[in-house]
């Protein structure tokens, strides 16, 4: 019998340990930022009920959802009553409304975890995913304030990050509703499908979106068309222009005036909190397409790589446990899809060559002398630096060249010369250079080296 080919199912990202490595940095980075911002870590089963996964039946999010089912434990014919997470916000809200009488409001938490829906499969869509998100959500009220937090984290994580220049462009929901209002688009079921569709300007371009506006089943007026594309082009060129273009919208009033002014009051505390105007924009093409927000929304994007598209996303939204609570929990909150905008960057040559998590091989010269090997390394640890022990008698040679393809640095030997004076000779693999320290030294002279290669990386 045949072995049966090793290989993945389509829609699913599997590094190896260098890139691993990298993303998991990329992930401790997120965590890092988004607990210096007060957020607090939560979980929730990659698994739930299906009926409080699916508050709607019906739609794309059902068809993109998988069910689970333990073999033999449904009838034929039975629905299934269990389905993966296809988002990190359903839990939220189960979560929420489940434990609200044990959670302090204004509630703030970040989750990372993986989510999973069924993609078409196509280059760079992925149907298991880490998904990084947080939000604040409110009981009763919650302050417009908490909006301007939002791109305050976002900046902190991108610099962080080291992905080169990028803009924060903001919008406000109710500022582009008013604006369809005032063009006789009042309906809100109708103003909806505008919206979704001026959310596709960036990749289906200017005159696709306005074909299709002015065709069935939307038929606006050609006026009215070149109105609302004049309106989505709109985008400030730093703080004082970015008031100056929400100055008018203000005065008029009405949903129009309210969007306006929400968004000049976010864009003062953005300021406040020490968000450089060069690094956040408005721009009233930006929508969001889901349909749950109902104010200030977020999309940010790397200046040098346009055509990666969005890669960190959100915004505001009334009730988000409207279906597991009758009180009201209005919220805000973004969302960084880690797995694709990893593979992203790795495709556009922006992640580094990771380094090793295994700083240093203690190297076997002599299998008698096993014990002084497993002592060095333990020195080491206790040091606090990762050590990996050669367990099995090999040539020097090939312990060198494990060491190199497994990305570790470093090469302690301790043979008979070394300890009798009391030296390890240590072999620098990224330099070529091989050099004697003084054992009690060893530890103290290796973290100097990788505090400096960490530095120079982070550079």
């Amino acid at each position: 019998m045949s072995p049966i080919k090793p290989r993945t199912m389509p829609g699913v990202l599997e590094l190896l340990p260098l890139e691993q490595i990298a993303f998991q940095g990329m992930l401790d980075t997120i965590r890092r930022q988004f607990e210096r911002f007060g957020f607090l870590p939560v979980e929730t089963p990659a698994i739930e009920l299906s009926d409080i996964l699916l508050t709607k039946s019906g739609g794309e999010t059902e068809r993109q959802v998988y069910f689970v089912q333990s073999t033999g434990s449904l009838r034929q014919g039975d629905r299934p009553e269990l389905a993966l997470r296809f988002d990190l916000t359903v839990p939220l809200a189960r979560y929420v409304a489940q434990h609200e009488h044990e959670l302090g409001f204004p509630f703030r938490r970040y989750q990372i975890q993986r989510v999973y829906r069924g993609e078409s499969a196509q280059r760079g869509r992925f149907r298991e995913f880490y998904q990084c998100d947080i939000d604040v959500i409110g009981k009763d009220r919650l302050s417009i304030r908490y909006d301007a937090e939002m791109p305050a984290v976002i900046h902190a994580v991108f610099k962080d990050l080291a992905v080169g220049p990028f803009t924060i462009e903001l919008n406000n929901r109710k500022l582009i509703r008013g604006f369809f209002e005032s063009l006789g688009i009042g309906d809100p079921e109708r103003q909806t499908l505008v919206l979704r569709e001026v959310d596709k300007l960036d990749k289906r371009g200017r005159e696709a979106v306005a074909a299709t506006l002015a065709a069935e089943p939307f038929a606006l007026a050609s006026s009215v068309v070149e109105r609302i594309m004049a309106f989505v082009a709109t985008r400030s060129s730093g703080h004082d222009d970015a008031l100056a273009r929400l100055a008018p919208l203000e005065a008029a009033g009405g949903t129009l005036g309210e969007g306006a002014a929400e968004l000049r009051e976010v864009l003062a505390m953005v300021r406040a909190l020490g968000v450089p105007e060069s690094d956040y924009a408005i721009n009233f093409s930006i929508a969001r397409g889901l349909d749950y927000y109902t104010g200030t929304v977020y999309e940010t994007k790397l200046d040098d790589y346009p055509q990666i598209g969005s890669v960190c996303s959100g915004g505001r939204y009334e009730n988000l446990a409207s279906h597991y609570t009758n009180s009201r929990l209005p919220g805000v909150g973004i969302s960084i899809g880690a797995t694709r905008l990893f593979w992203q960057l790795r495709e556009a040559g922006l992640i580094r060559t990771a380094e090793s998590s295994v700083a240093v091989l203690v190297a076997q010269l002599d299998e008698s002398d096993l014990t002084h090997y497993l002592g060095l390394a333990n020195e080491l640890r206790r040091a606090g630096i990762a050590t990996e022990v050669q367990l099995e008698p090999r040539k020097l040679a090939r312990q060198f060249q494990y060491a190199d393809k497994a990305g570790i640095r470093f090469v302690a030997m301790l043979g008979p010369d070394e300890r009798a004076k009391g030296v390890v000779a240590v072999k620098d693999l990224r330099r070529g250079e091989q050099f004697e320290v003084a054992r009690q030294e060893l530890a103290k002279t290796l973290r100097v080296e990788l505090e400096q290669a960490a530095a120079m990386r982070g550079r």
